[in-house]
């Protein structure tokens, strides 16, 4: 850390892309900021980093995460690797919030918000993220062009991703893994007018690639069959973890999301939420970009000058009688 203070004009709380970039952006607009990191989450999870541009594809996700932290530790950001447990109003103008962690008690003048959401996963047994196993079509779906891919899940998202798969995959299954369709009756009928097939037998045991044995090579079903796919997608949901959000009184839309506004602004005055705990593509370069905007937010409302005239009147004076 670059120093000992426990008081901030901005804490950032999760070290995600939108994280990382809110802090970035403070720091380097020269406001003392903190990021608490409890580490994970789903850019952690990468095996490949996808669609950022100037960043290649073998890059892991915990590489390029690592890389931004040493960014910020650069320029002056306080990194502190613990988990956030409650957040609330001081009562006072300045600072107005504090921050418990695990281990310490921070207090800052703003907050962001990046804590993300959590993937819902089907059942073993699987294939290894990002090895034949997939949560993000917009990001993925590039490396099934001409393959053979499944979607798990069984609701109106799971049918949807599976067409729209078909733009890139010679074939696409839907696997129930057991389960009865939950998606609408408008839904059935048009995936089963699109060339997918819909499996509806549970999964018994998986295999792996012969020529590659990280990756899937495909199932073996309940029901006796054998089927082999480069990959797929599993569609069970996400839980949007915004506890911390509620707690303070943002306003929470009804898919889990918080509410924002362009800038990144809750409805709580100095609360800011940015990456995929918001609304919209839940995507490294898009999180980014909520991130820098929300840090120029927070810059315009904390920075010091312009003053008014009267301001400025004011402090002239005070000045001229210190000196």
């Amino acid at each position: 850390m670059s120093s000992e203070t426990d008081e901030y004009e901005v804490i950032v709380v999760g070290g995600g892309p939108g994280g990382l970039s809110s802090a970035l952006y403070t720091t380097r607009l020269n406001h003392e900021t903190a990021l608490v990191d409890r580490g994970g989450g789903r850019a952690a999870m990468m095996v490949d980093t996808h669609n950022v541009i100037g960043v290649p594809e073998e890059v892991s996700g915990n590489e390029f995460l690592q890389t931004a932290k040493e960014q910020l530790e650069h320029y002056g950001t306080d990194l502190y690797q613990d988990v956030v447990t409650d957040i609330s109003h001081t009562g006072s103008e300045q600072p107005r919030f504090e921050v418990e962690t695990t281990d310490r008690t921070l207090y800052a003048d703003s907050v962001v918000l990046s804590t993300g959401f959590t993937d819902g996963r089907p059942e073993p047994p699987l294939p290894r993220t990002g090895r034949g196993l997939h949560y993000c079509l917009h990001c993925d779906g590039y490396m099934f062009r001409g393959e053979s891919a499944y979607v798990m899940g069984h609701d109106d998202s799971a049918a949807y991703v599976a067409m729209i798969l078909l733009n890139f995959a010679d074939s696409v299954d839907i696997l129930l893994r057991g389960n009865e369709p939950t998606w609408s009756g408008e839904t059935d009928e048009l995936v089963r007018a699109h060339p997918v097939e819909i499996v509806e037998s549970d999964v018994e045991r998986m295999f792996k690639d012969e020529d590659d044995p990280q990756w899937l090579g495909g199932f073996e079903f309940e029901n006796g069959e054998r089927r082999e796919y480069f990959g797929g997608f599993a569609m069970y949901g996400s839980e949007y973890n915004n506890d911390l959000a509620a707690d303070l009184g943002c306003e929470i839309n009804d898919d889990g999301t918080v509410a924002v506004d362009e800038d990144g602004k809750t409805t709580v005055d100095g609360v800011y939420a940015v990456g995929d705990l918001t609304p919209g593509n839940n995507q490294i370069p898009i999180a980014m970009g909520k991130g820098a905007k929300a840090g120029i937010a927070i810059h315009m409302q904390l920075r010091t000058y312009p003053k008014s005239l009267d301001e400025l009147d004011g402090t002239t004076e005070a000045a001229t009688a210190d000196d």
